[in-house]
């Protein structure tokens, strides 16, 4: 792999997490009903963050995956607490607001950061650990069941808890479980499927094998 090819690859793949989680953290102050249960739009978009975790580490090896996950982190969680500031549900309340302090997004930025710290370090050992693994899937079908299951109820925990919201602090475990459960299910379905398709293409451009 040229260095150029490598560092516009690492770029790609940092933004992609920059955008996962700015997303992320915004939609999941929004509810959804899910075939009846309680859930957020977060659910939709976080399972995301694994299959670029995974690609990361695939390709990275796990050294300089952790490097780009972690710098990803930080401009991501800046950017989800300016958006999720600025927007309140759906409606645009100026530039004015990020001079006070909001303790709800606070702590949304900071569950996100502890969980995303915790479900990432999970899900690139398990991976880095199964990786070499002759089935493919074995590695990404693993670390997205133990990473999403610290990361999920790490988040809700902490970000949830008695929070000021009434819908997110009653029904914090409905909500959970239910996003764990469908992340899964989008992983089972979609993502994995998805992940060899693109770890084929960008392996294939650099001339990698696994």
């Amino acid at each position: 792999m040229h260095s150029i090819e490598k560092r516009q690859l690492a770029l790609l793949l940092a933004g992609f997490h920059i955008w996962i989680i700015a997303a992320s953290n915004y939609l999941v102050q929004i509810p959804v009903s899910v075939f009846g249960f309680k859930a957020t739009w977060g659910a939709f978009t976080f399972p995301f963050i694994f299959l670029a975790t995974d690609l990361t580490v695939r390709i990275y090896g796990p050294r300089l995956g952790r490097r780009i996950i972690f710098y990803a982190m930080f401009p991501g969680l800046l950017i989800s607490y300016v958006i999720s500031v600025v927007f309140q549900d759906g409606a645009w309340m100026g530039w004015r607001e990020l001079m006070s302090f909001d303790l709800f997004v606070a702590r949304i930025a900071i569950a996100s950061f502890s969980a995303y710290v915790l479900g990432q370090i999970m899900d690139v050992y398990v991976f880095n650990r199964l990786r070499q693994n002759k089935q493919w899937w074995h590695a990404p079908a693993a670390s997205a069941v133990v990473g999403n299951l610290v990361d999920t109820f790490t988040f809700f925990m902490i970000a949830f808890y008695k929070t000021s919201d009434p819908y997110l602090a009653d029904n914090l475990l409905e909500i959970g479980t239910v996003d764990y459960g469908f992340k899964m299910m989008v992983n089972a379905i979609f993502f994995l499927p998805l992940y060899k398709v693109i770890l084929d293409q960008l392996l294939g451009r650099i001339g990698v094998k696994y």
